[in-house]
């Protein structure tokens, strides 16, 4: 899979990603409410651009599998996850008036943005390769704590979040994601083979990597809230 070479080609920077200590605080259940309550409000805004993203990759889209595969995700995260979202915010006392006024971080404005101007600049494969460290992060984040005998489940506040993202469905969808981001390389004639001696490679991986690094900085972001 594209994903995975992908991957192996900022292994230090991936792995600073998924085993950052925001993650395992919150796998300990000892993160602080604060960073939790932060990470969750820039999470929102977060959203709503991920949603513009994917509608960029409608626009994008050559082919009629890409169109619905990318129109899906719209409707999936406008009309259904943010929805949850906003559910699940409200357990945690933040209702939806308080997400909507939400001041925008800086790392959340760098990294979303980046994404969208990757997306404007380039074609379907790069706006795709932007946006795969967020779900097929999570989703390895959310399996692997799942499924590790140290994740603390019994009595962790932040249970719900990691069988939210180490679940089939999210599970399900991040497959779906890793299938697109090949089915579209190889439209481009980049095969799992070759594709690390093409000429796209040093952008693709440089795309790659700057938004793994971006996903830690949102990371950071969460475990510094404002009057901390």
């Amino acid at each position: 899979m594209l994903f995975e070479t992908l991957k192996q080609s900022c292994h230090r920077e991936w792995d600073v990603f998924v085993k950052h200590p925001f993650v395992e605080q919150l796998a300990q259940g000892s993160l602080p409410e604060s960073a939790f309550r932060h990470f969750l409000m820039q999470d929102y805004i977060f959203l709503l651009h991920y949603s513009r993203a994917h509608a960029l990759a409608v626009v994008k889209s050559e082919k009629v599998d890409d169109l619905r595969e990318s129109a899906f995700m719209v409707d999936l995260l406008l009309n259904h996850e943010i929805g949850l979202h906003v559910d699940f915010c409200a357990r945690w006392g933040i209702s939806e008036q308080d997400l909507q006024a939400t001041e925008e971080d800086p790392a959340n404005r760098l990294y979303t943005r980046y994404v969208l101007d990757k997306g404007h600049q380039g074609d379907l494969l790069d706006l795709l390769v932007a946006l795969a460290p967020c779900a097929l992060g999570y989703a390895e984040i959310g399996k692997r704590l799942l499924m590790d005998d140290k994740t603390r489940l019994e009595g962790n506040p932040y249970r719900e979040w990691i069988e939210l993202y180490g679940g089939d469905e999210f599970q399900e969808g991040a497959q779906k994601a890793a299938g697109q981001l090949d089915r579209v390389a190889r439209r481009r004639g980049l095969s799992q083979e070759d594709i690390a001696h093409s000429a796209r490679w040093p952008s693709l991986s440089d795309n790659f990597r700057t938004a793994v690094k971006l996903e830690t900085g949102f990371w950071e972001m969460g475990l510094n809230p404002p009057h901390s």
